[in-house]
């Protein structure tokens, strides 16, 4: 008798490998005659490019997503959009529900990494509110860009609004309107305004979400001490979000105010418009309002910053998270001041979440310079356009100086796999190839002092 081969995977690996597996599916479809808009098999590399950036809601594209793909292939882009934002895990969690399949203690894992959560209690509940919450926000969105894109496009705007509306919560930064992004859109307030609070709401966290409406809800009568009255982990993402949204947008305003090329000949209103929708899409949504490769050095340094960061844990942005930043900025200056612990809103952060920040980043760091080193190597490139690519590669973010379009293929490969290792994360890449089991050493190696710093 036969034995069945059982593939004995990891939550961790399983995530990794259902993203690989969506991916390979999605560039299949994308390769198909009839996904590409004039009838013609696009070269399998581009395809594969595609639906990575899609799946990883990047929105770095070697072609331009409006005129090189079909209907059904904008479907497509679209779906892999929306499955990369959610995760894999949720999608299928989300149809399970649904169809009134029962959600097992392996599935309840997988949940619970996929959106790094502290317990397994309510997940189903925690997927039903996820879902209905993002297509709720999807939806308004869309209505909005409605009002500006259908009087423009006709009933082509609707498409154009949902398209634009999914894209932006996801994160992702593709559209279907022109090769230039949202450049014709950067003095448009509505469309400004919309893509932003889709942007920061996408980013924000879903974990966030709930606790801000369950202590708005349970505090009515004082909603001044609401703040007080939040989870440490949302009054961290909320304060961090802010204080990087305006700190961007006051460096954007002071090194672009006489540039010609961005927003110098704009209006003081105009200026700021465009200064903060470029603080808020550098945290990982990849829409563009001015040309990124027109941007002062200064400018394009604080962009570079804002990506490596990104969005907030359990959201659908990239990026090294506020969060990890937070901890280790707090406990940095609890080391210089000789303090044993970091403390952050009057609690003490603990032990294990640093060290985790410390990995995260140390991580996050050893891609980005091994991606930026060979396509260095494999690219004749400036600098900085190389590094601008790698990071918004690495933290999902999308924006380029006009340098995707121009890779060759080992360039395209490079970048895929950037994309790819920053869309499942640096912490769970290191746990999905680590398949040593854990053993508790009695023995342990003496210690001895070393010199740091």
């Amino acid at each position: 008798m036969k034995k069945r081969f059982h593939l004995n995977l990891t939550t961790t690996q399983t995530i990794m490998l259902s993203f690989l597996l969506a991916i390979l599916m999605g560039s299949a479809l994308l390769a198909l005659p009839f996904s590409s808009a004039d009838g013609q098999v696009m070269p399998y590399i581009d395809a594969l490019f595609t639906a990575t950036t899609s799946i990883c809601v990047t929105g770095l594209v070697t072609v331009p997503t409006y005129s090189t793909w079909s209907a059904f292939g904008q479907i497509v882009i679209l779906f892999l959009i929306q499955i990369g934002g959610l995760g894999v895990v949720t999608i299928m969690s989300g149809l399970m529900i649904s169809l009134h399949r029962r959600i097992g203690i392996k599935d309840r894992m997988l949940i619970q990494d996929a959106f790094n959560l502290n317990t397994l209690s309510g997940m189903v509940k925690f997927i039903r509110k996820v879902l209905v919450g993002t297509f709720l926000v999807e939806g308004l969105g869309a209505l909005f860009y409605m009002i500006v894109f259908v009087p423009e496009f006709g009933a082509k705007g609707i498409w154009i609004s949902i398209f634009n509306s999914i894209s932006a919560f996801c994160n992702a930064g593709m559209d279907i309107i022109s090769e230039s992004s949202l450049y014709e859109y950067v003095n448009n307030p509505l469309i400004n305004i919309v893509t932003i609070l889709l942007i920061v709401m996408g980013g924000i966290g879903y974990i966030v979400w709930w606790d801000v409406l369950h202590v708005l809800k349970k505090n009515r009568q004082q909603k001044l001490k609401c703040f007080s009255n939040l989870t440490l982990h949302s009054k961290i993402a909320l304060a961090m979000t802010g204080i990087l949204i305006l700190a961007g947008t006051a460096a954007v305003f002071i090194f672009e105010y006489n540039n010609p090329l961005t927003i110098g000949g704009f209006t003081l209103f105009e200026k700021l418009q465009a200064s903060l929708f470029q603080s808020v899409t550098t945290r990982t949504a990849g829409f563009a309002t001015i040309p990124q490769e027109n941007l002062t050095n200064a400018s394009a340094l604080v962009s570079l910053l804002l990506m490596f960061i990104g969005g907030s844990p359990v959201g659908t942005a990239g990026g090294i998270k506020t969060v990890t930043i937070a901890v280790l900025i707090v406990f940095a200056f609890a080391t210089m001041n000789s303090k044993a612990e970091a403390e952050l809103f009057h609690r003490t952060v603990s032990k294990q979440a640093v060290s985790k920040a410390v990995a995260v980043v140390s991580m996050a760091f050893i891609i980005l310079c091994t991606s930026t080193l060979l396509l260095a190597a494999v690219t004749d490139a400036d600098v900085l356009d190389i590094a601008y690519e790698t990071v918004s590669a690495a933290a999902t973010v999308g924006l380029t100086r006009s340098l995707t379009s121009e890779l060759n293929t080992l360039g395209k490969i490079i970048i895929i796999v950037t994309m790819y290792l920053g869309r499942v994360g640096p912490i769970s890449l290191m746990i999905a190839l680590n398949t040593k089991k854990e053993t508790k050493n009695i023995i342990k190696n003496p210690t001895e002092e070393i010199s740091v710093g």
